[in-house]
């Protein structure tokens, strides 16, 4: 982060002088959200919570139950989250930006993420899960969330990131809507793992 000063103004022109760059401490854990998008401009909010609580990567999903369709917008949707995400960082004293690779379906995302995290959880409502804390390890330095869609993954979905190695757990007896989801697993798992 830096610390400008005004060092003259002159007609249309603002000179500024850096008096000093502050170092942000780096996180020792990467977090990776990969979240349904949901109806209406929701991701866009999600987008900027994240980035403010620290999230690393961020991967909208297009799961078989998401309301939204992206269609040919991806490209225009993608800049969009960038710009989000740059003034949440701004906003947030960040020194980076969240990653946003691409719109994944659910085969994308798993097939991304298969070698490069620690722990991978998928919340979800049906079937059998364990409490979010009682996965959680200190030791632990990658981690994915995958959030699903209003009306949650369906059964394929969470068969088949399971499958794949994902930790099947609850995030709590409420039903979340995307949004709170996507706020409550990142809040929770950047506190869990620096405590």
């Amino acid at each position: 982060m830096t610390e400008p000063m005004i060092e003259g103004i002159e007609k249309g022109l603002v000179s500024l002088k850096i008096r000093s760059v502050k170092e942000m401490p780096a996180m020792d854990i990467k977090l990776t959200v990969a979240c349904a998008v949901p109806k209406q401009s929701r991701m866009d909010d999600i987008v900027d919570k994240l980035t403010q609580l620290g999230v690393d990567e961020i991967i909208p999903l297009e799961t078989e139950r998401v309301v939204v369709k992206i269609g040919d917008k991806r490209n225009e949707r993608l800049q969009r989250w960038n710009r989000i995400a740059e003034s949440a960082a701004e906003q947030s004293c960040r020194s980076t930006l969240p990653h946003i690779p691409g719109i994944l379906n659910m085969r994308e995302m798993i097939d991304y993420t298969r070698n490069s995290y620690d722990l991978r959880i998928i919340p979800h409502l049906e079937g059998k899960k364990k409490p979010i804390k009682s996965v959680i390890d200190n030791n632990y330095r990658r981690i994915l969330a995958a959030i699903g869609p209003e009306g949650d993954f369906t059964p394929e979905e969470v068969s088949e990131a399971v499958s794949a190695g994902f930790v099947p757990v609850s995030l709590g007896d409420c039903v979340l809507r995307v949004d709170t989801a996507a706020v409550a697993a990142a809040a929770y798992l950047r506190f869990a793992v620096m405590t």
